[in-house]
């Protein structure tokens, strides 16, 4: 069974400079080029690998939310203004009451202002998969001025279905070769096969991807001798998750004698002793008979 679980490690965040959105939901800094916050359009991958964020795990069609942390006073709401946004694109504003949620995310987005604008996104795609960042601003002296920035990547994936392992053939006599298949899963498998607890290299194993779903399939095969007891474990792991399926094999028992050759065999030979002792009888009577009247 897949095992199933939330994943949140918690690391400093990386500070960088709120841009304004424009009306494609791109930020830009005012000089006609667009760019993600104070960086190129792929400038938030780069600096979330030296900076390090928190992550969160999720698979596709569950819920997540992701935590804002920005803590504010009543008084002072009416005067931010507040941005999700993922990778440089803008996932949902609130702007003095108002909030307004980009397309890729309408009637599946919440923004709980009670807990530190928090943002929440159902029904999980394998798209919806990056680096989110909440930006805060308050106004000052007729100018927006940012005071809080946060970011956190959200990692999601797509459970592979359990392990179905079925005979494939027999190469020779006593070896047997089975296979492990698996499908519908992201991100991209790591299959490995376990038997009688040491890790055995596969044969003819290959990963394929749908290039619309981005769902991975995955198969190997292995041969066992069919003359020894085996514990067979084929394992797939991906991400932080992993599903598995044992299979085990006991060798055929020897085949015990046949009793009907066996009394077969003792019949005969029962019948030859019986036949013996007349022709025995026969011939030393003959020799007697002979030797007696010569």
């Amino acid at each position: 069974m897949a095992h199933r679980a939330t994943t949140i490690v918690v690391q400093k965040p990386n500070r960088r400079l709120f841009l304004e959105p424009n009306a494609y939901g791109d930020v830009s800094d005012g000089f006609g080029e667009e760019r993600g916050v104070g960086c190129g359009k792929d400038g938030l991958r780069r600096e979330q690998y030296e900076a390090g964020v928190p992550r969160v795990s999720k698979s596709v069609k569950e819920k997540v939310s992701l935590p804002c942390g920005y803590n504010y006073s009543v008084d002072e709401l009416a005067r931010l203004r507040i941005y999700w946004q993922k990778e440089g694109k803008v996932v949902l504003s609130y702007v003095s009451g108002d909030k307004e949620v980009w397309p890729q995310y309408k009637n599946r987005t919440l923004l709980d202002i009670t807990d530190n604008f928090r943002l929440m996104i159902l029904r999980l795609f394998l798209s919806d998969r990056g680096l989110y960042t909440c930006v805060v601003q308050r106004q000052e002296q007729g100018s927006y001025i940012r005071k809080h920035l946060e970011s956190v990547e959200l990692l999601v994936r797509a459970d592979y279905t359990i392990p179905n392992i079925t005979h494939f053939g027999n190469p020779s006599v006593d070896i047997r070769r089975i296979m492990c298949f698996s499908s519908g899963g992201f991100p991209k498998p790591d299959l490995s096969w376990l038997v009688n607890g040491k890790e055995i290299r596969g044969i003819n194993t290959t990963i394929s991807q749908d290039p619309e779903s981005e769902l991975y399939t995955v198969s190997s095969q292995m041969d066992f001798n069919v003359t020894y007891n085996h514990s067979i474990v084929c394992h797939i792991a991906y991400g932080d998750s992993q599903v598995s399926k044992n299979y085990t094999w006991e060798k055929p028992p020897e085949a015990p004698p046949d009793r009907n050759h066996t009394t077969t065999i003792l019949v005969i030979g029962l019948g030859g002793v019986f036949l013996a002792i007349p022709i025995a009888i026969y011939v030393m009577y003959s020799k007697y008979y002979l030797h007696h009247h010569d």
